[in-house]
Parts: C-alpha cells; structure tokens; sequence
C-alpha cells in the first residue's frame, strides 16, 4: 500500500499541483490567509479538481512538523524512477549525476535536488545510511525539485561508484586539494559528480573510487563552499561545456 505524506510549503504544493496534481489527496491551507500565493493555491486547485480545507495555522504547522507556511498537501509520492539502470535506460543524452557522500542535513539535500533540477542532472544518488532523507524539509527546501530529479538512495555507495565507472561514466570527486581546477577537467561526456558534506568533505573509500579530483577555485577568504553552492557551480560548469561541444 502506497504511504501517503504530507508536504508543505508554497513552493512544493505549487509545484505538485501544477505537475502531479493527481496524487494529491487534500489540501490544508491556513483559513487567514488571503495573500497571492494562498489565491494561488485555491486557483490551481480549483482548477485540478483538489479539494482544499481552511484550516487553522497551528494545525496546519503540527501537520508540517514545524513551520509549514500555512499550507500542507496530503499527497501520495511521486513515481520518479527507482534505480539508476531505469534512469539511464531513460536519457538521451551523456549521463549528468549528482552524488553525495554523507549529506545529512535535510536542508542541503533540497537545496541539492534544486541545482540538479535547474542544471538538468538526471538523478541524485546518496548512500542509505549517515545520509539526510528526503523528508518533508528536503521537500519543502527543494522547492518542487522533488517532484522531476530522482533521488536514489543505494546501499553501498562505493560500489555504486564502481558500477558506473564500468558503463564508462566518469566518476569526477569534488576535493579542494584536487590535482586540476573544475573548469579544466572534461565534463562533457557521462559524468557523475561526487560532493561531501560540508566540513568533512569525502570519505577515503569515496575518494579512492573517483577518476579525477577537482577543486573549485576560490578567489576570497572563505575556504570552501556549501555544497549546495558546490554541486551549483560544478553542474553548471557541466552544462556550459556541454553546450559548447553541441554548438
């Protein structure tokens, strides 16, 4: 049986509702709001046929766990593809994957899956364990993200890792004491970009099964980026070389 879950926040429930309004079962909205994006809500439901219910703000934040914004979806998940070989039996284009190794904020997550969605990665690919979730604050902070990246969750990252080095996928770790800068490295061809967290950066094994090591030049006194911005930068720079091989 399919587990329904909440979601929250305007910019997730927006976005479901234009894309998968389908698997929407109700919407809560805050019963004092009369703002545009709540105008929003109640427009775009009305027009996908989802049933929306005024209801107070607390309940509605105890329904989010938090702050919820004042609108909550009680939504069935999305059915983005589920493993990797579905994802590359998929595209048409060389492989462009975001992997993170030991991401366990739930915040960055999303902020992860929305640069993969705006630069146009196929998947996101995070080990099971030690690894933040895609939870309701993943959602939320993905911004409707969620709902077009597949986020893949694998047992065994570094194998992972291994298996797409043997369907030629280059395996490109991100590291500040790597031996060549992001944009000399060649990132047009099947790639998968491979980012730690923040602080820790990532792990020995992880680094060991990485092609390449790339630094990402940093020209101000900060050290090192969050790797939200980091996984921002390095699919960007993914997608511009791309773009100039095609033209």
């Amino acid at each position: 049986m399919t587990q329904r879950t909440f979601i929250h926040g305007f910019h997730a429930v927006l976005s479901r509702l234009r894309h998968h309004p389908e698997s929407i079962h109700v919407i809560y909205l805050d019963e004092g709001r009369r703002d545009k994006r709540a105008r929003d809500v109640l427009k775009l439901a009305g027009e996908r046929n989802v049933r929306v219910i005024p209801t107070e703000a607390a309940r509605v934040d105890d329904m989010a766990h938090g702050k919820s914004q004042g609108v909550a979806a009680l939504a069935d998940p999305i059915k983005l593809a589920r493993t990797l070989t579905e994802v590359l039996e998929d595209i048409a284009e060389p492989a462009l994957l975001l992997v993170l190794d030991g991401v366990t904020d739930p915040h960055n997550l999303g902020a992860c899956l929305r640069s993969a969605d705006a630069f146009g990665a196929h998947a996101v690919v995070a080990p099971k364990d030690r690894a933040a979730s895609l939870n309701a604050t993943a959602i939320k902070a993905a911004s409707g993200a969620a709902d077009s990246v597949p986020y893949l969750p694998v047992t065994n990252l570094a194998r992972t890792l291994r298996e797409l080095k043997e369907q030629d996928i280059l395996v490109v770790g991100a590291d500040q004491e790597g031996g060549v800068t992001l944009m000399d490295a060649d990132l047009s061809g099947p790639t998968a970009l491979v980012l730690g967290a923040e602080g820790a950066g990532l792990r020995r094994l992880t680094r060991e099964y990485c092609d390449v090591l790339v630094r990402i030049p940093m020209y101000g006194q900060v050290e090192s980026l969050n790797v939200s911005v980091s996984a921002g930068v390095s699919l960007y720079e993914a997608r511009r070389q791309r773009s100039r091989v095609v033209d």
